[in-house]
């Protein structure tokens, strides 16, 4: 299977400070794979230099083999952990205007952004400002944003953060679909239970480095452990300790 993330010997520096560390590892293309780390590990600062934000120090962050760019060949789509819609706008045509700059005709992106709303169960506040709704349904409406083109490479941090179990499951749901339609699928999340049930590898940073990468079966048995939960409680245990 063919990479279609491929990140060799990345370095960050920031000033005198080196805060990623020769980072190697690849995404293959059609699976689910695991972005994992406490926070402060260096994965925002990954996507980011993936995604041309941040001009790496060092090493190569590639998308089906290139450099990162908005009219390349990857259709991609980005949830990032804060929120960025506009807030005074209602629910519709803040869906609509984003789905139209990622091409899709005024009708197309009207009808999936409908579509959306009912299955997440927002068809209600179509017409409602996006200030007037909970953090939770605009971590929704961010999403449909992000999925509504079908875009074949999804990198979602923390998909699901402060949802209840519920609304954690619809949304894991909605992602599980896409990866059925062949998309690829990055997700930075702290819920190794998603992470145990959905992703085909991982890895799992510390301090700007890796201190595992495999398959979830690959990375417990290297620590001995029969749960990912144990495995982070291993790797970051020390930190807790020396904050006593």
């Amino acid at each position: 299977m063919e990479d279609i993330v491929t990140i060799k010997d990345f370095k960050m520096r920031f000033g005198s400070t080196e805060v990623i560390h020769g980072l190697t590892f690849n995404v293959r293309r059609g699976e689910t794979f695991g972005f994992l780390g406490s926070n402060g590990a260096g994965k925002t600062t990954t996507i980011r230099a993936l995604l041309g934000i941040y001009q790496p120090t060092g090493g190569e962050l590639l998308l089906d083999g290139k450099p990162y760019s908005v009219s390349g060949d990857v259709k991609l789509g980005y949830l990032p952990e804060e929120r960025g819609l506009y807030k005074k706008e209602s629910v519709i045509d803040a869906m609509v205007y984003f789905g139209e700059l990622k091409g899709m005709s005024r009708d197309e992106a009207k009808e999936a952004s409908l579509a959306y709303l009912k299955r997440v169960n927002l068809a209600d506040k179509a017409h409602v400002r996006l200030d007037k709704l909970s953090g939770g349904q605009q971590q929704k409406i961010q999403l449909g944003i992000t999925i509504m083109d079908n875009p074949e490479l999804l990198i979602l941090d923390e998909p699901t953060k402060g949802f209840d179990p519920v609304n954690r499951k619809l949304l894991m749901d909605i992602i599980k679909e896409h990866r059925a339609k062949g998309a690829t699928i990055m997700m930075v999340t702290h819920q190794m239970d998603e992470v145990e049930r959905l992703c085909d590898h991982i890895v799992l940073l510390k301090d700007g480095a890796s201190h595992a990468y495999g398959t979830v079966e690959e990375v417990k048995k290297k620590f001995n452990k029969k749960s990912l939960d144990e495995v982070f409680l291993q790797v970051y245990g020390d930190e807790n300790e020396e904050t006593k």
